[in-house]
């Protein structure tokens, strides 16, 4: 038997900057922006965080699959951009959602990889029946020093699944097939203990880091469930930008069309430990009984993590206006306000 996604939510701010806004105030062509393939990321408005993201994509994977707080056993958070340095999200997410508080609780950190890393321990704990089920959050407000090539892409969002075994009255979305990692000690982009912004390696974090791992756990799982390519449906790539994942699609020999219903960056950004997560709610909206799923995040420093699922029904749509708030474009200056960049 396998652990299945029985319900899952999303939350992605309503603010928007356009990357030719971002080039306009730097004096700049779109040059940059434009090889990136991001057109505008989201941003948090001055009033959210990561807790109050995961909390919203929380509480809509708890509503929309009909689950009762208090049987949610485990919660993990996975974040770049946890509020506190010293102060849990995950507990502060136990008691706003009304989980019950006999509940195993942690907050995650492996760069992008994290929400999928949360997934991986409460699809461990469903599968030993230590819990009926659990919640694993992607949610990240992710940094960027202004000036820097990041600014295009660090966008803001949390994506939230509820993991467990299927029961008469949660029968499932999809199951978890298959999970595995790949991990290496590869610095591509860090960010020291005391400092506000990440430093990133340039071009480095493309071809030793982002692709070697992307490509071979891809192949690796799908070595494992013998399974090529062509057969799965659906595919979703952690998302720094348009460019990357759309050349490492072409070398694994994954089209555009399998990438399409999870290929959210150009309008949405780098939504850190909720990227590849958030698009994978994108394709769980619209995929259909018995078609294949193939996700792999990255993190860096650096780590992959890959997971097969099957679809068990037709998907779900989430309630329209409950995903995201009406869509307001920023100027520069209003950016930098929302983003409290000048506090």
């Amino acid at each position: 038997m396998h652990a299945c996604i029985l319900s899952f939510g999303r939350y992605i701010p309503g603010n928007r900057i356009e990357a030719k806004v971002i080039a306009t105030h730097w004096k700049r062509g779109t040059e940059q922006a434009d090889q990136l393939g991001i057109l505008e990321k989201s941003v948090p408005s001055s009033d959210e965080d990561t807790f109050t993201i995961a909390w919203e994509a929380a509480k809509i994977a708890l509503q929309t699959g009909n689950i009762d707080p208090q049987a949610v056993g485990a919660l993990f958070v996975g974040s770049e951009s946890h509020p506190y340095a010293v102060k849990p999200t995950s507990g502060m997410l136990v008691s706003a959602l009304g989980v019950n508080h006999f509940c195993h609780a942690a907050d995650l950190e492996f760069a992008c990889k994290a929400g999928t890393a949360a997934m991986q321990i409460v699809d461990a704990m469903a599968l030993s029946k230590q819990i009926k089920c659990g919640l694993a959050i992607g949610s990240d407000t992710a940094q960027s020093k202004p000036g820097d090539v990041l600014e295009y892409s660090a966008a803001a969002g949390a994506a939230a699944f509820v993991i467990g075994l299927p029961t008469k009255t949660h029968a499932g979305i999809c199951s978890i097939d298959r999970t595995l990692s790949y991990t290496t000690d590869t610095p591509d982009f860090w960010r020291n203990a005391e400092e506000k912004y990440p430093s990133h390696a340039g071009r480095f974090t493309g071809e030793p880091a982002y692709f070697h791992h992307i490509e071979l756990t891809a192949k690796k799982i799908l070595e494992e469930a013998k399974l090529k390519p062509s057969e799965i449906d659906h595919v979703v790539l952690h998302m720094p930008n348009a460019k990357f994942p759309l050349q490492v699609a072409k070398k694994l020999g994954v089209t555009e069309e399998q990438l399409k219903l999870g290929f959210i960056v150009p309008h949405i950004g780098n939504t850190y430990s909720a990227c590849s997560p958030l698009g994978l709610t994108f394709v769980l909206e619209h995929a259909k009984k018995d078609q294949k799923i193939l996700l792999v995040s990255y993190g860096s420093g650096a780590g992959s993590d890959a997971f097969l699922f099957t679809m068990l029904r037709d998907g779900t749509p989430l309630p329209v206006g409950n995903t995201e708030k009406e869509l307001r474009h920023l100027s520069y200056a209003e950016y930098l306000q929302e983003s409290k960049i000048l506090s």
